[in-house]
């Protein structure tokens, strides 16, 4: 046992000697990560530029990720006919349309419209990155792991950073932003990225629907249902809630990515490793109940810390979510994970959109008691359908990698 070697040392030592193709699609992916979180410190600007409700402006949130959801029938179905290399240029430039698109939005309508085409880009782009990376990089695939979700969690803080400090002028300028940046990311890929040979086997659309016939994967699908409920209601709805200039939203949301980055990434694999995954993954949607509802009702500085510190919850939860989804059924990784997103981003979409609403029914604190329960319900699966959840009937063991950006955001 004294010689194991945990394979993240030996990622890290091989990360820094890849090619050109890996670190152009890793470059690629940090942008394409960006997106998700770009709008959230901009949310009020973009209700004052547009005349928009807090409701309306949150369902950028909604068809960003319904499309997605759905698009992860279609990913699989195309890359596996096409080839990697055409995926992620296609994603790539669909995102450089609708981001570019969004921008010049002069209602919320066709803001919310493009933000939709974005997410199929997006989902195109995301779902075939990580098996480029693995395909083209050096020093094996814990090296081209480490870095994609060092990708993932890189974009993920810099996101709401990126968008605090473009939008503090105009709330346009974000989208521009993110377009520029896309479209220098399809120029390297184009340049470095040579065609990576196609599966054997071509995904059919109902493949992803048929994994879920599995027991085990179709609890992780449900379980991480509810979680994304409590995870897209801190994300979209908070900002309305802090109620701050778009730097200092911004920093707040950095603050969180940054803890989300780290837990995801270091944090979660040793947890799993001295606790196990499910006790792990229950515990840690607990804890994030209880920081949700301190967020809704402690005072403005208790919602701002609760806001940060939740960013931890959630990078353990992604990490083990998508272990759990990969790992405890026999269907295709990419299959699998996309029978696992097509169920979760569901609520990602649907928590943008209800959140609001339940404050306009209710109170301010309401929605967030309701992402609590939401939480606690995640676990509740998770104990419930514990021997479905194990591979054999065991705990699981961490396999000390993710595919979120196919989840997304394994993510």
């Amino acid at each position: 046992m004294g010689d194991t070697k945990d394979p993240f040392d030996a990622g890290a030592r091989g990360i820094l000697r890849q090619p050109r193709a890996v670190w152009a699609t890793a470059g690629a992916s940090v942008v394409a990560f960006m997106g998700i979180g770009l709008v959230d410190p901009i949310l009020p600007s973009i209700a004052s530029g547009l005349d928009a409700t807090a409701g309306q402006v949150s369902l950028l949130f909604t068809s960003y990720f319904l499309i997605t959801a759905i698009a992860m029938l279609v990913t699989g179905f195309v890359s596996s006919r096409i080839g990697g290399r055409r995926t992620l240029l296609l994603g790539l430039a669909l995102v450089v349309v609708f981001a570019a698109l969004s921008g010049t939005s002069n209602s919320v309508g066709e803001l919310v419209g493009f933000r939709a085409g974005w997410g199929l880009g997006n989902a195109l782009f995301v779902s075939t990155a990580l098996a480029v990376i693995v395909g083209a990089a050096a020093g094996g695939s814990a090296a081209a792991i480490l870095l994609y979700e060092s990708a993932l969690g890189l974009g993920m803080a810099c996101g709401p950073l990126v968008g605090a400090l473009l939008g503090d002028a105009s709330w346009r300028y974000p989208f521009f932003g993110t377009a520029f940046l896309m479209a220098i990311g399809f120029l390297c890929i184009t340049a470095f990225l040579k065609e990576q040979p196609k599966p054997a086997r071509k995904t059919s659309l109902l493949d992803p629907i048929k994994a879920l016939g599995h027991g085990g994967l179709a609890s992780a699908a449900v379980s991480a249902f509810f979680y994304n409920y409590t995870f897209f209601t801190v994300l979209a709805f908070t900002p309305f809630v802090l109620d701050m200039t778009p730097y200092k939203s911004g920093a707040v949301f950095f603050a969180w990515g940054v803890l989300l980055a780290v837990f995801s990434v270091i944090v979660a694999p040793r947890m799993q490793e001295r606790f196990g995954s499910l006790k792990v993954l229950g515990g840690s949607l607990v804890l994030l109940a209880v920081d949700v509802l301190v967020l809704g009702y402690g005072g403005h500085t208790a919602a701002i810390v609760c806001t940060i510190l939740s960013g931890a919850f959630i990078g353990v939860n992604n990490t083990v979510y998508t272990e759990l989804a990969l790992g405890v059924s026999d269907a295709p990784r990419p299959v699998a994970s996309a029978g696992y997103n097509f169920v979760r981003w569901f609520a990602a979409a649907a928590a943008p959109y209800f959140a609001p609403k339940i404050e306009e029914w209710s109170d301010i604190h309401i929605p967030f008691v309701v992402a609590a329960v939401t939480a606690v319900l995640g676990a509740l699966v998770v104990v419930v359908r514990r021997k479905a959840l194990a591979h054999d009937a065991e705990e699981l063991e961490p396999v000390h990698g993710t595919e979120d950006g196919v989840t997304v955001f394994a993510n």
